[in-house]
């Protein structure tokens, strides 16, 4: 087909296609339950190929099946006249059906050969078959025929003709023996596509006689045979070599036709000798590897499904050594014709109108001719409504009765085509073939597609409604197709819901609803991990889903994409699969695959198992000398572990059997190495492979290797020369093993002499020893020294020279001219004449400083000290004595040390050290407290450090809030040890500060804290369990205080207890004590008496007194009080004291726990509210508080209501009857005059807000803002009977 062909089928197909669409003709549904109502034409649904070929045996079955509404009726037509079956017994037509079934048996077959037509007609029109070739398969015999014998030389090409007889269809050929043997083909003799058999060049042992040809009938399943030929091939003469030439095709070009769609096959055979290699080229082009394969020894090449761009030249080349031969094949591709676009039925309402379209490729172009039921167009009845245009047939404005069935006839030299397409013109409601209420799932992010198929005529127009309220157009989210199915390319949850699909023409309207459901995802959150695991342990590999709850996940595991080995060691779990016992066999790929009905996930892992090498084998000792071998061995398995490298270990037969030792290693890659080798050795040798899980066994031991003796290769090590005498020196050295010794009769020469005094050497040899003793030397002179090994074969190497000593005595001098100088009350400095070298008789190590404290310079008498010693290592003349004590008497003399020990000591020298500042007082305590006195006690420093020049003593107040006030300062004498601080303030904490001095100043400072005594007035009444401290009494006159100085922040203070007393009584322990501390935190602890449960503790902040409710009678608790402070980790408490409740002697009713007793009290405290609020109500109906007027009339200043912003009262208004008096403050004193007004509010106080005890009842006050002096601190207000709680509100 040529390219402007293809440009106008082009053009063609789209302006077609927007044609068909403007005129929106209806498609036939497929759905049997619509069709059953409906009028149709008939629709061919199955008939036979066109050509036929029939075996004559069996009967002749010629398929044709329509359907249409009515039933259509059939006839038939042979060789293009009328065929009366009814006519021929031998023929029948089976019921319901067109189909032809021709029994020919005891009949000539060939009298039913020809073309056939089945034609099938109702009411609304005719549709008609393709045109069937009929013909009966044929199995000639081969023709009578007699081959000559042929004699060839070898070499010379050969061909065997086959030609058998033309059958149908054509034969299968292949060439037997009388054995009925394939004969051996290759790229020397093949078959060529025409069945003749080719030699390239023949051989002596192609000589035979029964060379037969065999052509095979598919249909009938015969086989005829050629007559055999017979074939000697002679080598008195052979061919010479020559290059390749074609035996087929011949000439330099062929050509070859092949149709679009089929398989094109070429084929060059070639001969030559020595044989030929051909090789295949597409001019151009590549040639197509997925569609191309070659076949018989490279000789054919087979394209499949070809097509236009096939077309071109193909080259086949055969070469061999002396050149080569080409030959061209010019390929051609033509066309049978094939649909581009099959007309299809078209259902149509009146008025409407239709095309059918025809498009049909081919090469050449196919003709396109026309028919209505069965009749060319031309010659039908006419109908002006009907227009045709080449492939089109529009149909304008069609009228109900004009339906009809048309053919579409396409065909060129190659075939034809032919399709039936009905056209039906119906009017007919709207029809949702989908079925109704269908619930729709799917997975998130996938897209969702929710089908409305419908019917109608016309078309019905398709809408779209979301949870039967929102529109749904065409949009990014949303695509309607024309079939009506609405697409949503990406669903979420959020598109769940109700959809409804409305159908709709102008003769009615239906409508459908469909349930959408989006699922979450199923997907596997840990995927299985790739394992190397050793043989023998357990593998675990991990599959942890995520899916949606409503779906239902089936988990399955696969090794390499089988089922797993049913195995109780393989224990699929929830999420995982366990392999036990790991083999060699358990090694695969594991695949976790997770199904829901929607989706599936799934995730693979690799298993390696893995385990220490296999032993090494085959040991092997090559290319020995005298000192060296190569071992070489093959590697054992590494069980999928890379070998690291190989360890070599060598047994010393003759000096250390049995033991094994490691000589080498070799890289993991090396199966050898070169081993050097030591002499006078029975080597056996072994070698391990280790990978990552370990060694492997060793292998076994090699062949022995045996080294000769020789002299020694090296000397003794570690050759010392020292002295343990004054007069010897001894040698000594590390002696060689066996292995070192490298032969018999090891011995050693040593040999010394005086350093820089004697010339020659004085030697000794010994055996079997590691020493030598040298006496009558001169102490502490340096010695040379050497030691050689000898041994039955020679010498060891010179040895090197060391230098020893002889043995050290002890020093004769002391060091001379030692002088002190006191840096200050605690250090010194020490000088001294260093003695002579040779007067040390050794090695000097240092100089020793004795020294001793023999009194301070008070004291008239020396006390007995211990003697100190410091060590001035190396060749010293200075030292410093540090840590001294000031004012104090010291000795000291001076030894010179070397090895042997210490020389005589210097003469003694004395010295004095300057007074120092004291030592801290020894202790302080407070003997007397008093209201504002504290009477102080302490003892002198334990040292002095020089003349006491006195104390000095400072203090300081601490308050509650770990503040400090201003520090006082005093001076005391030093005779004194006692003091009294006077004109200090009643309970308050003091810290005290004490330090001795001397003319140098003053020592460490001692601290101690201290309360004053208590003043009466500010003692804390005792507190209840889970209540705070009650307020006490208020004077009748306002409390003064002096100002104090501001406070500074210090560290906290340890607390300090008094003494605890205790008591029982009817409601339970009491306990007090005494209490010096400031923290914060102090609570009473108790616990049942020889019980294991945790302390009970309860709060008594601002107490010295608690009272413990609650507790067992007849029951001993021990009690403590403790206290903790938040920045001190430290836990202060008082000691334990036991306390006895005794037994209660009768049960008495407390007539307060009584229900009836209870309900009797709310009833009057009812009626008592009920009438407070009554005279509440009749107080204020003037508008304005009584006590207004009456405040008015006395003018008191301290008693006026004071307003919020100015300071006075406001009034009181009648809209705030139910909300807290504001504004109300209580007089300076704290108290209220009830003679001046009985209509004041009573008992105010400079409490806290108002609270309520356990029954209800109200204890508080309303109070302003609290104006607190310091010194009020914790306490509170004193809660008012009930009788004054209510006076509050009248």
């Amino acid at each position: 087909m040529d390219q402007n062909t293809k440009w106008v089928l082009n053009i063609r197909v789209v302006l077609l296609l927007l044609l068909s669409h403007v005129t929106s003709a209806l498609e036939v549904p497929l759905d049997p339950k619509v069709l059953e109502g409906l009028p149709q034409p008939p629709t061919i649904t199955l008939q036979s190929p066109k050509d036929y070929i029939f075996d004559p045996r069996e009967n002749i079955v010629i398929h044709c099946e329509a359907k249409g509404k009515p039933s259509p009726s059939f006839s038939w037509a042979r060789n293009g006249t009328h065929f009366d079956v009814e006519k021929d017994s031998k023929v029948l037509m089976k019921p319901g059906s067109g189909t032809l079934v021709i029994d020919i048996s005891g009949e000539k077959a060939e009298a039913y050969e020809g073309t056939y037509q089945c034609t099938a007609h109702n009411d609304h029109g005719t549709a008609v078959s393709n045109n069937f070739v009929i013909r009966q398969s044929r199995s000639p015999l081969w023709p009578k025929e007699h081959n000559e014998a042929i004699t060839v030389q070898m070499g010379v090409p050969l061909v065997l003709m086959c030609r058998p007889p033309a059958g149908l269809p054509p034969p299968v050929i292949f060439w037997m023996d009388n054995n009925f043997q394939r004969l051996p083909l290759d790229k020397r003799v093949s078959q060529a596509l025409n069945g003749d058999l080719y030699f390239s060049n023949v051989l002596p042992e192609d000589t035979r006689r029964d060379y037969i040809c065999y052509a095979r009938f598919p249909h009938t399943q015969t086989i005829q045979q050629k007559q055999p030929i017979s074939v000697t091939v002679l080598d008195n003469s052979p061919e010479r070599e020559r290059r390749p030439g074609f035996m087929m095709p011949l000439g330099p070009t062929s050509t070859k036709m092949v149709l679009k769609g089929e398989t094109l096959v070429l084929e060059c055979i070639a001969e030559g000798l020595p044989t030929p290699e051909v090789q295949w080229q597409k001019d151009g082009a590549e040639l197509p590897v997925s569609r191309m394969s070659f076949r018989n020894f490279n000789k054919m090449l087979k394209i499949s499904d070809v097509n236009e761009a096939d077309a071109g030249n193909y080259h086949c080349t055969a070469t061999n050594i002396l050149g080569a031969a080409h030959h061209t094949i010019k390929v051609t591709v033509k066309a049978a014709p094939f649909w581009v676009s099959a007309p299809r039925n078209l259902i149509l309402a009146p008025n409407e109108t239709g095309v059918l379209t025809c498009l049909v490729g081919g090469d050449p172009k196919p003709k396109i001719t026309w028919f209505v039921n069965g009749f060319h167009i031309e010659n039908a009845p006419e109908d002006h409504s009907r227009k045709v245009e080449g492939d089109t047939v529009i149909l304008n404005n069609v009228q109900s009765g004009s339906s009809a069935v048309y053919q579409c006839n396409a065909s060129n030299e190659f075939g034809y085509l032919m399709a039936n397409a009905f056209v039906s013109v119906l009017a007919e409601p709207p029809r949702v073939l989908t079925p109704p209420n269908q619930v729709y799932q799917v997975i998130t992010n996938n897209p969702a597609l929710l089908p409305c198929a419908t019917f109608g005529s016309p078309i019905p127009a398709i809408t779209w409604f979301k949870d039967s309220q929102t529109s749904i157009k065409n949009g990014d989210t949303y695509v309607i197709h024309e079939n009506g199915t609405l697409e949503i390319h990406v669903a979420q949850p959020l598109n769940s819901g109700k959809y409804t699909c409305i159908a709709t023409n102008n003769l009615g309207i239906k409508e459908n609803h469909i349930y959408l459901e989006v699922k979450e995802s199923t997907r596997i959150l840990k995927q299985p991990e790739y394992k190397v695991v050793q043989r023998g342990m357990s593998a675990l590999f991990e599959c942890k889903v995520k899916h949606d709850p409503s779906l239902v996940p089936n988990i399955m595991w696969l090794k390499d994409n089988g089922e797993l080995p049913d195995h109780e060691r393989f224990e699929v779990g929830t999420d995982s699969l366990t392999i036990k016992d790991v083999t060699d066999g358990d090694e695969g790929t594991y695949t976790c695959i997770v199904n829901t009905t929607l989706d599936k996930d799934s995730a693979s892992a690799m298993l390696t198992v893995v385990e220490k090498p296999d032993q090494p084998t085959d040991l092997e000792l090559t290319d020995q000398t005298e000192r060296s071998v190569r071992l070489t061995w093959i590697p054992g398995d590494n069980h999928n572990s890379p070998t690291q490298k190989f360890l070599i270990q060598y047994e010393d037969l003759l000096h250390q059997p049995g033991v094994w030792i490691n000589l080498t290693e070799v890289d993991g890659t090396s199966t050898t190495a070169q081993l050097n080798l030591s002499p006078y050795v029975y080597y056996s040798f072994r070698v391990l492979a280790l990978n990552e899980v370990g060694y492997s066994l060793p292998s076994q031991p090699s062949s022995q290797y045996r080294t000769n003796p020789a002299a020694p290769d090296e000397n003794p090590s570690d050759v010392q020369g020292a002295g343990t005498e004054p007069n010897n020196l001894v040698i000594s050295w590390t002696a060689l093993t066996g292995f070192q010794s490298n032969g018999p009769g090891l011995v050693y020469k040593v040999q010394w002499r005086q350093k820089g005094v004697e010339e020659h050497w004085s030697s000794r040899t010994v055996a079997n020893a590691s020493q030598l003793v040298v006496t009558g030397t001169p102490t502490f002179v340096p010695y040379e020294i050497k030691v050689q090994a000898f041994n039955d074969y020679g010498n060891g190497p010179e040895s090197e020279v060391v230098v020893g000593y002889s043995g050290e005595d002890l020093p004769e001098t002391a060091p001379e001219s030692v002088q002190v100088l006191v840096h200050n009350s605690t250090l010194a400095e020490i000088h001294w004449e260093p003695v002579s070298d040779s007067t040390v008789r050794g090695r000097l190590q240092g100089y020793k400083v004795y020294y001793r404290h023999n009194r301070t310079l008070q004291d008239a008498e020396e006390k007995d000290q211990q003697e100190q010693v410091l060590m001035f290592s190396g060749n010293r003349s200075e030292g410093r004595l540090p840590g001294l004590q000031p004012y104090s008497l010291y000795s000291l003399f001076i030894r010179v040390l070397n090895n042997k020990g210490e020389g005589p000591p210097s003469p003694i020298k004395t010295f004095e050290t300057p007074e120092g500042v004291p030592g801290p007082p020894s202790f302080l305590d407070v003997i007397d407290r008093g209201l504002d006195s504290l009477t102080l006690k302490w003892g002198a420093p334990m040292d002095n450090n020089g003349r006491l020049a006195g104390y000095t003593l400072k203090y300081q107040p601490v308050n509650n809030t770990i503040e400090l006030g201003p520090v006082q300062v005093m001076n005391l004498q030093a005779n004194e040890t006692s003091f009294t601080l006077e004109n200090l303030n009643s309970s308050v904490l003091y810290k005290l500060y004490l330090s001795a001095k001397t003319i140098k100043g003053s020592g460490p400072t001692i601290t101690e804290e201290a309360f004053t005594a208590m003043d009466s007035v500010h003692t804390q009444p005792p507190v209840e369990t889970g209540k705070g401290p009650t307020e006490p009494p208020h004077p009748t006159s306002p409390i003064t205080q002096s100002a104090r100085p501001p406070f500074h922040k210090v560290l906290p203070v340890r607390p300090a207890f008094g003494t605890v007393n205790t008591s029982v009584s009817e409601d339970g322990a009491v306990i007090s004590w005494e209490y010096f501390g400031h923290h914060k935190n102090v609570y009473v602890e108790y616990i049942v008496d020889n019980s294991k449960e945790d302390w009970k503790k309860e709060l008594v902040n601002g107490s010295h007194s608690h009272l413990i409710r609650g507790l067992k009678p007849a029951t001993s608790y021990r009690v403590r009080v403790v206290a903790r402070d938040p920045v001190d980790p430290a836990v202060h408490s008082t000691d334990e004291v036991l306390v006895s409740v005794p037994a209660v002697p009768s049960r008495q009713v407390d007539i307060a726990t009584q229900g009836w007793f209870i309900g009797l009290m709310c009833a009057i405290a009812l009626l008592i509210l009920v009438l407070l609020i009554v005279c509440f109500i009749k107080r204020n109906k003037g508008g304005k508080y009584p006590v207004k007027e009456k405040e008015d009339a006395h003018q008191d200043p301290e008693i006026q209501p004071m307003k919020e912003d100015d300071g006075t009262f406001g009034e009181y208004s009648d809209t705030e009857d139910h909300k807290p008096l504001k504004g109300s403050r209580t007089p300076s004193n704290g108290t209220v005059r009830r003679d001046e007004s009985d209509d004041s509010l009573v008992d105010y106080g400079e409490g806290g807000d108002g609270q309520f005890n356990e029954d209800g009842s109200f204890i508080g006050q309303y109070s302003g803002k609290k104006e607190k002096d310091t010194h009020e601190g914790n306490e509170s207000s004193e809660a008012p009977s009930p009788v004054n709680a209510m006076n509050s509100f009248v």
